[in-house]
């Protein structure tokens, strides 16, 4: 049901500055079963250690291979991003499952890779990785890289991020950084889209109610968009943490909104009963054009018992729809 707002709503501008650098150096990650090693080009052999005869040549790989999309967040000047996926065509794939996949992101994500920051759709800053891990906080576990935040002065305050490596995106041009406050109407909205969806998918009814049973709601303006999103998302006898459900019957319920002209609308929504495959919280991380197609992709965070996981919205025939899961939510989706 439409919800028709009372109000404009506002936009607060942050500021303030952040420049720091990043490294070179050699990789050893055991990802995946196998153990890999990547040296820089300028690391130098012993003498007692030359050949005579010629290095073989690095075999081809068997497919060209789209960007790498990062996410992640920040510890004061620092930042962590893990890998989430390639980007091909106009969604996500998983990455990582076989040798020739490990390897390219291994190389893709060396100590001394360049990497274009973006936070709330915009483009804000650069980061050169200056260390790697493997982090089991994900399911499946995946390649992580960090470094040190390099960022325009009203992005100082920023605290999400997706990275796409410099090559695929430096000529997107720098935007203006205006994160979006959720304002009255938007909160009564997500409140009706709720209180329409809990029925709809035979749920229980919050005891606490739907305030209380909002755990998370996001503003943002998407990219090909005539007017702002708001995101939410509601839980019921459960935490939007990493951590078992508080009780049976628990769920988690995503929904997604837009303005159009005056009203407010749904136009998406997830309903994720814990009982039924396990816990998995779904809630919004950022928003990004990262195929470059005109329309904003949204990453979503999804919240176990025990681990995270990823998933993605996008545009399709001008519904916005589920894209992507990382296989520990049942793998690559088309359709909400």
């Amino acid at each position: 049901m439409p919800y028709r707002p009372k109000g404009l709503m506002r936009r607060h501008l942050l500021a303030i500055a952040v420049i720091l650098t990043g490294a070179t150096g050699c990789d050893n990650v055991v990802w995946g079963g196998a153990e890999w090693r990547l040296v820089s080009p300028a690391a130098t052999v012993p003498d007692s250690m030359a050949v005579a005869e010629e290095e073989p040549a690095v075999p081809a790989t068997s497919r060209s291979f789209g960007p790498l999309l990062l996410a992640g967040e920040r510890e004061g000047m620092r930042v962590t991003l893990a890998v989430v996926g390639e980007v091909r065509g106009e969604g996500l794939a998983p990455v990582g499952g076989t040798a020739e996949e490990v390897e390219h992101v291994l190389r893709e994500t060396a100590e001394g890779s360049s990497w274009i920051l973006f936070a709330d759709g915009a483009r804000v800053g650069t980061l050169t990785v200056d260390g790697s891990a493997t982090s089991p906080a994900f399911c499946p576990a995946r390649r992580t890289v960090s470094g040190v935040l390099e960022l325009v002065p009203p992005a100082s305050t920023a605290q999400r991020f997706l990275a796409l490596p410099r090559r695929a995106a430096d000529q997107r041009r720098y935007e203006a950084f205006r994160p979006l406050s959720d304002v009255y109407d938007q909160r009564v909205a997500t409140l009706t889209w709720a209180g329409e969806a809990i029925p709809r998918n035979q749920a229980a009814w919050p005891a606490e109610g739907l305030v209380a049973a909002r755990q998370d709601i996001r503003v943002f303006q998407p990219a090909g968009e005539p007017g702002p999103a708001v995101a939410a998302t509601f839980v019921y006898r459960d935490r939007l943490t990493v951590a078992p459900p508080a009780g049976q019957g628990a769920y988690a319920l995503f929904i997604l909104g837009t303005r159009l002209g005056e009203e407010y609308q749904e136009r998406f929504s997830w309903y994720r009963p814990a009982d039924a495959g396990g816990k998995g919280a779904p809630r919004f991380f950022d928003h990004l054009d990262w195929d470059g197609d005109g329309d904003s992709e949204v990453l979503l965070e999804v919240l176990g018992a025990q681990r995270r996981w990823f998933a993605a919205l996008g545009i399709r025939g001008g519904q916005w729809v589920r894209t992507f899961q990382d296989e520990c939510g049942g793998g690559a989706v088309a359709g909400g």
